[in-house]
C-alpha cells in the first residue's frame, strides 16, 4: 500500500445528515457487501427538530413506509372553472415528518460500528491523494470517496443569460380547528383559485383528520415574499374558502427550494459525488425530491457494492424530461400566471397514473406525446424558441 493510501481513514465520507446524507447512509447499512466499509457522517446540527416534511406518491412499498405519518388515496385539483377529485388507484400519496426520519435513521445506525458521527461544520472538501480531504471545525479527515449533500451556492453559479432560476417557496401552518372542516381522505394537491399576480400561486393542504391539517401557500417564482403575504393568503383560504373562524396554529413551516435548469454536476472531481439538491435531485419543474433522493442512493450503493466505486452518473436523468422541465421553467419565469392553465389541462385531460409516471420520468415516448398534446402549444412553442436561441425568456 502506498504512503498516500495509508492516509485514508474512511471508505466513505458523507457531508450532511439531512434527507440525502441519511438516505445514502441507510442504503449503505442495508447492503451486506458493504458491511466492512468505514463511513464518517459529518453534520453540524443535532437534528432534534421537526424542521420539514417530505411528501411523495408511490405505487409500491418503500423502505421508509414504517415512519410514514399519513397517506391518502385521493387528491384534488382546483382552478377557476375546473375542479376534480382523483382516485389514485394503485398509488398512495404519503408524507414523512423530518424528525421521524432523522430519528429512524440515527437509531438504525447507532449500534453499527461501521458508522462514525461527528458534529462539525465542513470548511473545505477537495480531491487529494487518490481520495478526498475534508477540513472541518473538528479537524481534518481523509476518505476514499466523499458524498456531499450541502446545498449548492446558486448565487455564485448563476448564469441568467443561459439558464432559468426560480424558487418553490412557501409558508405552511399546521392547524387544529374547532369544527370538522377537512376531508382526511383527500389531499388538496393544487388549489389555484386564488389571484395569481403574474406568478404561479396555489394552496396545498395535507389533512390529517377532520380538524387537523397542514396548509401551505406555495409559489413558483423568482423571489420570496414578505412573510405576512403568505400568512394573509392562508388566512384568506381558511376564512373565505373553508369558512373557518377559529383555529389554533400548532406548527409552522417555511421553505424555498431551488428550481433551475442550471446543470448541477453529479461529481466534483474523481472522488466527490454530489447528493440531494446539490446533485440536482429536486425535480426542476415541481421541487419534489424525496423519492428521487432514494433512487439516487440505491443506484450509488448498487454500483459501490458491485464495482467498488461510484458510477459516472447515478442520477438516471433523461434528456427529454430535462427539456420538458426547462420549457416549463421558462414559462413560469416568463408568464407565471399561465402555469395554472397548463396544470388545469394536464389534470383535465390525462389519467392520474399517466401524470405521476410523467412526473416520475417513467413514461414512454407515446405517453410523452399524449401529455404534450393535452396542453396548449402556444406557451411551449415560444419557450422552445427561447431554448433554441440559448437564452431564457423574459416577460
Amino acid at each position: 500500500m502506498s504512503n498516500a493510501n495509508s492516509l485514508i481513514e474512511y471508505d466513505y465520507l458523507i457531508v450532511g445528515g439531512g434527507a440525502a446524507g441519511l438516505s445514502l447512509a441507510y442504503h449503505v447499512a442495508q447492503e451486506p457487501r458493504l458491511a466492512l466499509k468505514k463511513v464518517l457522517i459529518i453534520e453540524p446540527e443535532a437534528k432534534t427538530q421537526n424542521d420539514r416534511t417530505w411528501s411523495f406518491w408511490a405505487d409500491e412499498p418503500g423502505m421508509f413506509d414504517g415512519i410514514v405519518a399519513h397517506e391518502w388515496r385521493k387528491i384534488a385539483f382546483r382552478s377557476p372553472g375546473f375542479e376534480r377529485v382523483l382516485d389514485l388507484g394503485r398509488y398512495r400519496y404519503k408524507t414523512i415528518n423530518g424528525l421521524d426520519y432523522y430519528r429512524f435513521v440515527q437509531q438504525a445506525l447507532a449500534n453499527n460500528p461501521q458508522f462514525t458521527w461527528v458534529r462539525a461544520t465542513v470548511t473545505s472538501l477537495e480531491n487529494a491523494n487518490g481520495g478526498v480531504r475534508v477540513r472541518s471545525s473538528k479537524g481534518d479527515f481523509r476518505a476514499r470517496y466523499a458524498f456531499d449533500s450541502r446545498p449548492p451556492d446558486l448565487a455564485q453559479l448563476k448564469q441568467p443569460e443561459k439558464h432559468r432560476y426560480l424558487l418553490q417557496h412557501f409558508v405552511g401552518w399546521e392547524i387544529e380547528a374547532d369544527t370538522d372542516v377537512f376531508d382526511p381522505t383527500t389531499v388538496e394537491f393544487m388549489d389555484f383559485r386564488g389571484a395569481q399576480q403574474h406568478e404561479a400561486r396555489f394552496i396545498y393542504v395535507l389533512p390529517f383528520s377532520n380538524r387537523k391539517a397542514l396548509i401551505e401557500y406555495t409559489l413558483f417564482s423568482e423571489n420570496v415574499l414578505p412573510k405576512a403575504e403568505y400568512e394573509a393568503a392562508i388566512r384568506e383560504y381558511l376564512g373565505n374558502t373553508l369558512g373557518l373562524k377559529t383555529y389554533r396554529i400548532i406548527a409552522e413551516e417555511v421553505g424555498a427550494i431551488p428550481m433551475t435548469d442550471h446543470p448541477l454536476p453529479a461529481h466534483n472531481g474523481a472522488h466527490i459525488i454530489n447528493l440531494g439538491t446539490r446533485g440536482g435531485r429536486a425535480k426542476p419543474s415541481t421541487g419534489y425530491a424525496f423519492k428521487r433522493i432514494q433512487q439516487h442512493s440505491a443506484r450509488l450503493v448498487a454500483a459501490l457494492a458491485k464495482t467498488g466505486r461510484p458510477p459516472a452518473d447515478a442520477t438516471g436523468d433523461k434528456w427529454q424530461f430535462q427539456l420538458f422541465d426547462t420549457l416549463l421553467l421558462d414559462i413560469m419565469q416568463r408568464r407565471g400566471e399561465t402555469t395554472r392553465d397548463i396544470f388545469r389541462q394536464l389534470f383535465e385531460r390525462n389519467p392520474i397514473e399517466r401524470i405521476f409516471r410523467f412526473l416520475d420520468e417513467q413514461t414512454s415516448w407515446a405517453d410523452n406525446l399524449r401529455v404534450m398534446n393535452s396542453v396548449s402549444a402556444g406557451p411551449f412553442m415560444r419557450s422552445i424558441g427561447q431554448v433554441l436561441r440559448g437564452r431564457p425568456g423574459r416577460r
